[in-house]
C-alpha cells in the first residue's frame, strides 16, 4: 500500500539484538509477548483496546519511548521527568519505519499530564492550568496540531466527557487527513469508533484484529446502556 512509506512507523518488532526474556515481565502479558514474537503492523490510525492489565500501555509507551519521545509525555524536545512507572520494554524492541516519513512526534499519556503541564510552566507562560482537565487536554492538543508526524495517546478518555472524546475524534481526523499517524490506547466506545482506523483488541488470547461491533468494549457497553439494572443486581 503507498500509504506505508509516509508512516512515521510501519511496524514495532522485537529487537534482533536485544531479545526479551519471556519469563520477565512484561513479556509474561500475552499482548506484549505477541510483539516480541510477531511484531504488530501500525495503519495510519490504529486503535488498541482491552481490559485493565491487558497491556495497552505497556505497548503504547514502549513505542513512544523507542521512537525518541518522552515516556511521561511531550514532544522531542520535553525533558521532565518524575518517577519512572514504564517498563523496559523499549529497550527490547524497534522500529520500521516509513522511507522518508516524519521523526517528529506527540506522546499525550492522560496520568503525567498534569506534571507536564508543571513542566511547561516552567519555560514559560501557560494557561493549561488555569483550565479544566478536559479544556487543557484538548488545548494542548490543538496548540500542536501543527506537528505533522506520529501522535501516541494513551486513555485520553480518561481526561474527556462524552462531548470531549468527540472533539478529540474530529481533531485526530484531521491530523490523519493531514498526514500524521494515530496511535491510540482506549477504554472509550466513543474513541473506538475513530473512522478509518484498524482496531485490534488485546486480552489473554494476545492482539487479535476486530470490527468495531465485535470488540467486547462496545458489546459490554451497549448491553449496560439498553438495560442497567440487569448487570447491577449482579453486583450485590
Amino acid at each position: 500500500m503507498s500509504w506505508l512509506s509516509s508512516l512515521p512507523v510501519r511496524r514495532i518488532e522485537e529487537h534482533s539484538l536485544e531479545p526479551m526474556d519471556r519469563d520477565r515481565w512484561p513479556a509474561t502479558v500475552a499482548p506484549v509477548r505477541q510483539v516480541l514474537d510477531e511484531g504488530l503492523e501500525l495503519g495510519p490510525a490504529t486503535v488498541l483496546v482491552g481490559d485493565n492489565g491487558a497491556g495497552k500501555s505497556t505497548v503504547v509507551e514502549a513505542l513512544a519511548a523507542a521512537f525518541g519521545l518522552n515516556p511521561e509525555g511531550g514532544t522531542h524536545s520535553a525533558r521532565h521527568e518524575t518517577r519512572r512507572t514504564e517498563s523496559d520494554l523499549a529497550e527490547h524492541v524497534q522500529l520500521v519505519r516509513g522511507a522518508g516519513a516524519s521523526k517528529r512526534g506527540v506522546f499525550l499519556r492522560a496520568e503525567t499530564m498534569h506534571g507536564h503541564f508543571s513542566y511547561l510552566e516552567t519555560l514559560g507562560p501557560s494557561r493549561l492550568h488555569r483550565l479544566s482537565h478536559g479544556e487543557a487536554f484538548l488545548d494542548y492538543i490543538k496548540d500542536r496540531a501543527g506537528t505533522r508526524g506520529l501522535w501516541i495517546l494513551d486513555e485520553p478518555e480518561s481526561a474527556l466527557s462524552f462531548a470531549g472524546c468527540l472533539s478529540l475524534i474530529q481533531i485526530l481526523g484531521q491530523l490523519v487527513a493531514e498526514g500524521s499517524q494515530i496511535v491510540l490506547s482506549t477504554h472509550s466506545p466513543v474513541l473506538a469508533a475513530l473512522p478509518g482506523a484498524t482496531l485490534y483488541e488485546l486480552g489473554p488470547w494476545g492482539i487479535r484484529p476486530s470490527t468495531y461491533d465485535d470488540l467486547d468494549l462496545v458489546r459490554n457497553w451497549r448491553l449496560f446502556l439498553d438495560a442497567p439494572e440487569r448487570l447491577l443486581r449482579h453486583l450485590d
